[in-house]
C-alpha cells in the first residue's frame, strides 16, 4: 500500500477552492491539524467563523479529494471557526466590560449533566432524561458537549450528517428531539486529536451556528472532568443549573465532588445528584445486589445541601437499548426503568422553573411615572 505523506494531502486539498474567492484551501491557509495513521487521514479546516456553516461543500470536496489519493483507506474532515481577530485596545471604561455574547439564547432552560469521571452513564442519562422530558410535551435540544468522546449518535440509532441551510446547520431529529454532536461530522472509530482551543472553537460552533429554534430546554451531555468544555459552557450559556451523575462508590463520588465545586465556582446552581448503577436485581430471581455499593450519591447530596434526584439501577435493558439506538424512555416506556427516568426528568423540569422565576424577579424593573 502508498504511503500517504503530508505533502501529498496537502497537494490533493490544493484542488479544493472556496466558491467565494476561488482561491484554494491551502493558500487561504484554512489546512489546520492533519493526521495521517494506517491510511487514515484526519484533518480540520480552520474556517472564518461567519461562514463554517455555508462551506460544508467544501468539507465534503476535501474529504473527496483525500479519498482519491493512492493509499487512503479513509478520510474525514471537520469544519471547525477561526477565532475573531483581536479587537483594538478599548477605551477606558464600559467598553473593558464587554463581555462575548452568550449562546444558545433560544433556549428558556438549559442543563448541563456533568459528571467528575467517565464510565458513570452520564450520557445515557442525557439521552433518557431528554426523551422523557419531551414526553412531557417539551419542546428539547440535546447537545453532545463531549468532543474526545461523542456517543450519542450511537445511543440515538441516528446515522448520517447534518444539512446546511444558508448559514445554519440544521440538527438531527429523532425520538422528539433536536441533537447535535460532533460525532455526525466525523466517523465513528476517528479520534478527535485535538488542543483546547479547536475543542472550544467546536462547542462554540455547535452551540451557535445550529438552527436549533425556540426550546423549552436543552439537555447539554457533557464531557466528564472540569477542563476547557465546562469553562466554555459556564462562561458562554446562560446555565440554567446542573444535574450531577455518579456511581455510589467513593471514587466516583470524590470525582463528583470537584465536578460540583466548579459549578459553584462558576456561580451554576447544582439542580441535584443522580445515583446511577445504584443496584442490581437478578431477572431471574429477584436477588438485590449492590455491586457499587449503595446510597453513595444520597449522602453526598445530604453533606452538600443540595437534592438527591433518584437512583437508576444496573439493568440489562439500558444497555441494550443504549448499545441499540433505541432508548429505553422511548421504546418501553412503560418499564420501571423509564418510570424513573420521567421522575427525575419531571423534577429536573420543576426545579428549572423554579430558577427561572427566581432570575425574573431578581432581574431590573424600569418603572415610568
Amino acid at each position: 500500500m502508498a504511503k500517504v505523506t503530508e505533502a501529498a494531502v496537502r497537494t490533493a486539498l490544493a484542488s479544493v477552492r472556496d466558491p467565494a474567492t476561488g482561491r484554494d484551501v491551502v493558500s487561504l491557509g484554512w489546512v489546520g491539524g492533519v493526521e495521517i495513521r494506517d491510511g487514515l487521514v484526519r484533518l480540520t479546516l480552520e474556517v472564518p467563523r461567519e461562514r463554517a456553516a455555508s462551506l460544508e461543500p467544501v468539507r465534503r470536496a476535501a474529504e473527496t479529494a483525500l479519498q482519491a489519493l493512492p493509499g487512503v483507506l479513509n478520510a474525514s474532515a471537520v469544519l471547525t471557526a477561526h477565532r475573531p481577530a483581536p479587537a483594538p485596545a478599548p477605551s477606558p471604561g464600559a467598553a473593558q466590560q464587554q463581555k462575548p455574547s452568550q449562546l444558545l439564547s433560544n433556549a428558556r432552560a438549559i442543563v448541563a449533566v456533568a459528571s467528575g469521571k467517565g464510565g458513570v452513564g452520564k450520557s445515557t442519562t442525557s439521552v433518557n432524561l431528554a426523551i422523557a422530558l419531551a414526553q412531557e410535551g417539551l419542546a428539547v435540544g440535546l447537545l453532545d458537549a463531549d468532543i474526545y468522546g461523542p456517543s450519542l449518535p450511537r445511543m440515538l440509532g441516528i446515522r448520517g450528517r447534518p444539512l446546511a441551510s444558508g448559514n445554519l446547520i440544521q440538527p438531527m431529529e429523532k425520538w422528539g428531539l433536536k441533537v447535535m454532536s460532533i460525532g455526525f461530522l466525523v466517523d465513528e472509530e476517528t479520534p478527535m486529536i485535538w488542543r483546547g482551543p479547536m475543542v472550544m472553537g467546536a462547542l462554540e460552533q455547535m452551540m451557535g451556528q445550529v438552527d436549533w429554534g425556540p426550546l423549552d430546554i436543552m439537555v447539554v451531555d457533557m464531557p466528564p472532568g472540569t477542563g476547557d468544555a465546562q469553562l466554555t459552557m459556564a462562561q458562554r450559556v446562560p446555565l440554567t443549573g446542573a444535574v450531577i451523575v455518579s456511581t455510589p462508590q467513593d471514587v466516583a463520588l470524590i470525582d463528583a465532588r470537584r465536578g460540583i465545586a466548579m459549578f459553584a465556582r462558576t456561580k451554576v446552581p447544582v439542580l441535584g445528584l443522580i445515583e446511577n448503577m445504584s443496584f442490581f436485581c437478578c431477572p431471574n430471581c429477584g436477588h438485590r445486589s449492590d455491586i457499587f455499593g449503595h446510597g453513595g450519591a444520597r449522602r453526598e447530596a445530604e453533606r452538600l445541601g443540595t437534592e438527591f434526584l433518584g437512583e437508576i439501577p444496573i439493568a440489562l435493558d439500558i444497555r441494550t437499548t443504549s448499545d441499540e439506538g433505541t432508548p429505553i424512555t422511548a421504546t418501553l416506556p412503560d418499564g420501571a426503568e423509564a418510570r424513573l427516568y420521567r421522575a427525575i426528568a419531571r423534577r429536573v423540569w420543576e426545579k428549572c422553573e423554579k430558577v427561572l422565576a427566581e432570575r425574573e424577579a431578581e432581574a431590573p424593573r424600569i418603572v415610568f411615572e
